[in-house]
């Protein structure tokens, strides 16, 4: 039998658990949870320093607790969802609080931060726009359970949105299959499959075979600030349907783009940056949009196919490539994974003195670190937004502004 602790919970940690003490006196990182409760809890794994439990008791509640909608988001169950018991405005206080703790502990700044929702989710579900399923050997796809390459099927999920959901990928049998990845944009549907799969279920979506086509469409379009993106299936596009536009008007807002500047697009994706500052700076400027994946730089080459002062170029993103192959540009857009740039990367931007640079993060703690390079050299940060761009989860985006030595 697992053995339970009865615990009161303190503050959140990264990765969406809170953090208790154990009569052991190690750590425990407590999922299901909220600060200020008193729980009993299992645990679930244990370290030399550290214990995880899942809190199966709730003795005192927070009044932020909710009953969760979706049937999976329990102990023992579908690890998607970090917070769908934490009421929405507490889910986006905690995520200021970890932004705010990130920042403090790794770039030694306080900052007050505010989570800013984002039109296009349903109090906080039907907002993920691209789901990748898991399947078993007996062909049934689920999502995984926490920290397990374990397998939860479920019927469906409930931060999909209705468009994914129609496909009813996880109501559909896909022998020999080992993953399947569903992105829907309004009517257009996609579905990516990999393994060795013989007998595909019938659905209403273009369909792509371990990276072969099969049927129309093989990718989607989406609709940003007046101009059109291609993404082909398989590849990266925020999945909240307003994170797009919403990150694209912090970066420009923030940027504030003139005709004739040149502008370095670093992490370029398929182009959604480089595309809306090709407009801003016009003909007379110009925009070299730098991305590491080829599929991601052949759509971005197309996105931007009617602007011939954008270039794309596939390649590597380190500090050598900054230093000596983009040139001196005016502004830098930084939008990396999420190990971030790094902070050689960020000495190398430093060192070519541009006149403002948008981070595009979605680590709190990858991002502090690279941020403290910058205000080490004495540069400063303006502007901090925080959007949640993932309801349900930990997660959050930042867009930053940063500006050099005055």
């Amino acid at each position: 039998m697992s053995e339970e602790l009865e615990l009161d919970v303190g503050r959140v940690a990264a990765g969406g658990a809170c953090v208790a003490r154990a009569p052991d006196g190690r750590v425990v990182f407590v999922r299901h949870a909220i600060p200020g409760e008193r729980v009993r809890a299992v645990i679930t794994d244990t370290t030399t320093s550290y214990h995880r439990a899942d809190a199966v008791e709730v003795i005192t509640a927070s009044p932020d607790r909710v009953a969760p909608p979706c049937p999976y988001a329990r102990p023992g169950g579908c690890g998607g969802c970090d917070w769908q018991h934490v009421a929405l405005s507490r889910q986006r206080a905690l995520k200021a609080e970890l932004v705010a703790e990130q920042l403090q502990r790794l770039a030694g700044i306080s900052r007050d931060v505010v989570v800013e929702p984002v039109p296009g989710d349903v109090e906080g579900l039907r907002w993920r726009t691209r789901v990748q399923f898991a399947v078993d050997r007996a062909g049934r796809a689920g999502l995984h359970r926490h920290r397990s390459h374990d397998l939860e099927p479920v019927d469906a999920c409930l931060i999909a949105t209705d468009d994914v959901e129609a496909v009813g990928a996880e109501r559909l049998p896909w022998p020999g299959a080992t993953g399947v990845e569903v992105t829907a944009a309004g009517s257009q549907r996609v579905v990516h499959v990999s393994g060795r799969i013989a007998d595909l279920p019938d659905v209403d979506a273009g369909l792509v075979v371990n990276d072969r086509p099969r049927r129309v469409p093989h990718g989607v379009r989406h609709e940003v600030l007046g101009r059109s993106f291609d993404v082909a299936a398989g590849g990266f596009w925020q999945v909240h349907p307003g994170a797009a536009a919403v990150l694209a008007h912090a970066v420009l807002d923030g940027l504030d783009p003139q005709p004739g500047d040149r502008v370095v697009d670093l992490y370029a994706g398929v182009g959604l940056f480089a595309s809306l500052l090709g407009e801003r700076v016009g003909p007379t400027g110009s925009v070299l949009a730098l991305e590491g994946d080829a599929r991601a730089g052949a759509d971005a080459a197309r996105n931007t196919s009617d602007q011939p002062h954008v270039k794309v170029r596939t390649g590597t993103v380190d500090a050598a490539t900054v230093a000596s192959r983009v040139g001196r540009p005016a502004l830098v857009v930084l939008d990396p994974p999420r190990a971030g740039a790094g902070v050689q990367v960020a000495k190398a931007i430093i060192g070519l003195a541009p006149r403002r640079v948008a981070y595009v993060a979605c680590d709190p703690a990858t991002f502090a670190r690279d941020l403290k390079a910058f205000l080490d050299a004495g540069w400063e940060l303006p502007s901090l937004r925080a959007f949640d761009l993932f309801p349900m989860t930990e997660h959050v985006e930042l867009v930053a502004i940063l500006t050099p030595p005055a």
